[in-house]
């Protein structure tokens, strides 16, 4: 793993420097959270467009097939929050960046500075493929690198990068404080193929909460009792499948939550 030390750098942009508008799909809660490390935790989202993966198996495919490109809203950061309290209200103190891959986008720096001076706590999920500076700045950090059966390739140099940095972050001015935000790894498991990346995962960052989830491999049909009952079967066997393995002794078993919840509807 690199030996790279990072210091916590603003992620706000210069005096004077016009920032660009965030492409938002949509934005709706509150709700829970479904996966990773902040599971049943209440939330609002904002999804972001675009995504440098195109996952085999993804259930947010709108974001970068080009079917949503209508949808799309550049937003300000401002807009976003108005947005936000629009919707959420005073019922909400904790809102999900998600995508897509919400780390395609420098621009976020000023929406997350801004929730931060409104009291509200941040999460994102990011495969861990691209760095911006405003992750240091994020309560709940989680990477998810993934899997041999999404047809996508792990960039080990650079996740290397990334998860070093962000056991490294900083307050500035506050050095060696460590920063509050927490970080954890998210492995989807389809098959035993995929668990065997998770074991590679969980070895190379052994320090790191890693959080097994099961997969939907079904992410067009609308029968929500249909997915739940094979979603539950595939948890059973994967905690069969963990339960059974002494190289995943400190690993979390999760269920997709929203999924056995709400199936494959949007905007929950």
């Amino acid at each position: 793993m690199s030996n790279i030390t990072a210091t916590h750098q603003a992620a706000t942009p210069s005096p004077g420097t016009k920032t660009a508008p965030i492409p938002v799909l949509e934005v709706f809660g509150p709700t829970v959270q479904g996966e990773g490390m902040v599971i049943g935790r209440k939330t609002m989202f904002v999804r972001t467009a675009g995504c440098d993966y195109h996952c085999s198996w993804c259930d947010s495919a709108f974001t970068w097939d080009g079917s949503a490109k209508d949808q799309i809203r550049r937003l300000s950061a401002a807009d976003i929050w108005q947005e936000l309290q629009a919707i959420g209200g005073t019922r909400f103190s904790h809102v999900t960046l998600s995508g897509g891959n919400p780390a395609l986008l420098p621009q976020l720096g000023e929406l997350i500075t801004l929730l931060r001076s409104q009291g509200i706590a941040t999460a994102v999920e990011t495969q861990g493929s691209r760095w911006q500076e405003w992750l240091y700045d994020i309560d709940e950090v989680t990477l998810s690198p993934k899997p041999p059966s999404s047809g996508m390739t792990t960039n080990w140099d650079v996740l290397d990068d990334i998860v070093v940095r962000l056991s490294n972050r900083k307050i500035a001015g506050e050095s060696p404080k460590p920063y509050a935000g927490a970080c954890s790894l998210k492995v989807v498991i389809f098959d035993d193929t995929d668990l065997e990346y998770a074991r590679t995962v969980h070895e190379r960052y052994s320090h790191i909460p890693l959080f097994l989830q099961t997969g939907n491999p079904d992410v067009n049909t609308e029968n929500t009792g249909q997915i739940a009952e094979s979603l539950l079967h595939r948890y059973e066997w994967l905690i069969d499948r963990v339960m059974d393995d002494s190289r995943l002794n400190d690993v979390r078993v999760l269920p997709q939550l929203h999924t056995l919840v709400w199936g494959n509807k949007r905007g929950v």
